[in-house]
């Protein structure tokens, strides 16, 4: 079968490779042909070590497809139904799906991902997929908790964004951030996340949505998915000014992963606002914030990973907010890809140039 295979980290280009294999399924897990996978910034963060999973890697974790076969204890799915991969999947037992209430970070069913779990051989050498994924491959085997299940007639490249990007940053807003009915809102970065955040905060009512990103030629499809205003990053403070009355937004989302637009995030929040991390960056990155600041402003800083998502619950709501008109996916996707054009696509997603792009295997 066909993958794409980071080789080593730094790599610009994956490998296109068409003499792989995935292992067999163990008695808990299945084996799902993956019809359509999203390019997403994360799979660059992996090529280029801010996120560090390790190579040689299978890269892509946001994809759709269809259940090939089943492991002798599977009884959560069946042969021939339709799923989206999760890429931190809740057990539903461990304390952090129960007692804390924050099912994205249960670790039960992923693992622990500085011991990747080889999914894949080529060549001879067994490797991982991203984030136990690896959707850049035409089948991947996962533990059965690994995956929703969806109806039949919802199409295959749509259900692909649901799977990191969109859920990602709708969820940043709605439940991490909880953005409120009439709200003044800032999302920092125009990508796949970022416009998803922008819808999210539409869905949650607020009066004013401000995109910033530094390519202009996305600020008119940006007003179509959500924001009411779209700036560069110099003409921000002005904005700022006539929208709040200098105060600051209510809410400011920074869904780039870059310390300098945290920094201005974190200062384009009102005094007692709520400023939300969700873009990653490097782990030796800093911000640095006075005490003084912190104590004297009641800002309120919070990170956001997968959305703070109940993946079994808002997968769902976030296809039913699509079927419904109030989820715009669709409009999100600039191309779909062949699979001897991924590296094409992991280009135009390094450059900014895209809001989000389908692989269709």
């Amino acid at each position: 079968m066909r993958a794409a295979i980071l080789r080593e980290i730094g790599d610009e280009h994956l490998d296109l490779c068409t003499d792989a294999e995935t292992i067999s399924p163990g008695p808990n897990d299945i084996r799902v042909r993956i019809t359509h996978s999203g390019i997403c910034h994360s799979d660059i963060s992996a090529m280029n070590g801010t996120v560090s999973l390790g190579a040689p890697l299978v890269l892509g974790h946001e994809g759709a497809g269809i259940v090939e076969e089943v492991g002798k204890d599977v009884s959560r799915v069946s042969v021939g139904d339709h799923v989206i991969a999760v890429w931190s999947p809740p057990c539903g037992g461990c304390d952090f799906c129960q007692k804390f209430h924050k099912p994205n970070l249960c670790q039960e069913v992923i693992g622990d991902m500085s011991r990747p779990y080889n999914t894949f051989i080529q060549g001879g050498e067994e490797m991982a997929g991203m984030i136990r994924l690896g959707t850049f491959a035409d089948y991947t085997v996962l533990p059965e908790l690994g995956v929703v299940r969806i109806d039949k007639d919802i199409p295959l490249d749509i259900a692909s964004l649901i799977g990191c990007g969109v859920m990602t940053g709708v969820g940043a807003s709605i439940n991490t951030a909880k953005v409120t009915p009439g709200s003044s809102v800032v999302v920092f970065g125009a990508g796949g996340v970022g416009v998803s955040a922008i819808q999210g905060a539409k869905i949650a009512g607020a009066a004013e949505i401000v995109a910033v990103d530094l390519k202009t030629e996305k600020f008119d499809r940006v007003k179509e998915l959500g924001a009411t205003h779209a700036v560069t990053p110099e003409e921000l403070p002005d904005t700022m000014g006539e929208i709040t009355g200098g105060h600051g937004f209510d809410f400011a989302l920074e869904c780039i992963g870059n310390t300098k637009a945290m920094r201005q995030a974190y200062d384009m929040t009102r005094r007692g606002g709520t400023c939300c991390f969700v873009g990653v960056a490097g782990s030796d990155e800093l911000i640095e914030f006075s005490p003084l600041e912190l104590v004297s402003t009641e800002k309120i800083i919070c990170g956001s990973l997968y959305g703070s998502t109940n993946a079994r619950v808002d997968f769902h709501r976030l296809l039913r907010l699509c079927e419904g008109g109030q989820l715009d996916l669709p409009n999100m996707i600039d191309r779909t890809l062949s699979f001897d054009e991924i590296n094409d696509g992991i280009d135009a997603c390094r450059s900014g140039d895209v809001i989000r792009q389908v692989v269709a295997l």
